[in-house]
């Protein structure tokens, strides 16, 4: 009997290493969140009537982020700049999916403008009472060569991407200590985890972030019902590449590129928001190659050196030709 138990246990077990190898092949996260997403809480379950402060609402990840928590019945802060496009993410979320209009406030709101964070916040909590989850999207990132970028611009990139995220976590966090509960989501990037050529001064900020945060998750140890999650897509279709910074502060970039290679936007939410109901402390979340890019850099990070030199020469070179640098990682690039 031991004997068949054993044999039965040997043969489950490159049954095991199989689906974990086309978990990897073919999956378009970690292992610890795709496992999440089948077997894991429901977001429509977990997030149903929690009060969700969303910046960078406007557009992109954020506006998807809204819609989606808004179908799972969530109540909103949407937050970013432009008012005028958060008024139109609120009409989209209270026509498709029912929500009243107290359960949606929109905030705007600018990162760069720190002294208001702690006003802002107050006002949060005078329309809500409390902040479940705090969702830091709000950002941009780069396109352009180190020796040619503006010291300018690696300051703005500091000043939004860093500062601006930390200004407004300080505000919401001293709520969810006093409470004991809450989650504190940043989205980061895989520039965060390892270097991208023409983006040094958004990796900086991104890596920054990264620190800060698993230094916070740590310091946080007594409050074991706060979350603190970092999220690292890779690229993901936006409108980000169009908001880049470039070698100076008021230049926009001249090619944003073909997106159809890029991983859908409410996929992405999709197992954000998976990630969020599980309590997932960081997720990697991107098709290959850059999946496998995010686990060389983790184990072995000589071998990472070697192929991400290959690949990010080609899309330098890309780039200085005016082509569309991203598609150096998947197929002969366009021109446009």
């Amino acid at each position: 009997m031991d004997c068949c138990i054993v044999s039965a246990l040997w043969c489950l077990i490159p049954l095991y290493l199989l689906i974990h190898f086309l978990f990897f092949i073919f999956g378009d996260a970690d292992f610890t969140l795709l496992w999440a997403s089948l077997f894991g809480h429901r977001p429509e379950k977990k997030l149903k009537g929690l009060v969700v402060w969303i910046t960078g609402a406007s557009s992109g990840i954020g506006e998807e982020l809204a819609y989606q928590l808004a179908k799972c019945g969530s109540r909103l802060i949407l937050s970013a700049r432009r008012e005028d496009e958060l008024n139109r993410v609120k009409r989209c979320c209270l026509e498709r999916y029912g929500l009243q209009d107290e359960d949606i406030l929109v905030l705007p709101l600018d990162l760069l403008e720190r002294t208001s964070h702690e006003e802002k916040t107050k006002t949060v909590i005078q329309h809500f009472g409390h902040i479940d989850i705090l969702i830091n999207n709000g950002g941009r990132t780069q396109r352009s060569l180190c020796v040619e970028t503006s010291l300018d611009v690696y300051q703005a990139l500091i000043e939004l991407n860093y500062l601006g995220t930390i200004s407004l976590t300080k505000q919401v966090l001293p709520y969810m200590t006093q409470k004991g509960t809450g989650s504190i989501v940043t989205v980061n990037s895989i520039s965060g985890l390892a270097g991208t050529p023409l983006a040094t001064g958004y990796s900086a900020s991104k890596h920054a972030l990264q620190g800060f945060f698993n230094s916070l998750r740590t310091e946080l140890t007594d409050f074991p019902n706060i979350l603190i999650s970092s999220v690292c897509p890779g690229p993901v279709q936006s409108e980000i590449v169009h908001n880049a910074f470039t070698e100076e502060l008021n230049k926009s970039v001249a090619v944003a590129g073909n997106q159809e290679h890029k991983m859908s936007t409410s996929r992405c939410v999709h197992l954000m928001l998976v990630g969020i109901s599980n309590g997932v402390k960081e997720m990697w979340i991107t098709h290959q190659p850059f999946l496998m890019f995010c686990y060389m850099w983790q184990y072995t990070p000589t071998f990472a050196w070697f192929i991400t030199n290959l690949l990010g020469r080609k899309r330098v070179q890309n780039f200085k030709a005016g082509l569309d640098a991203d598609s150096s990682y998947f197929r002969k690039p366009k021109t446009y």
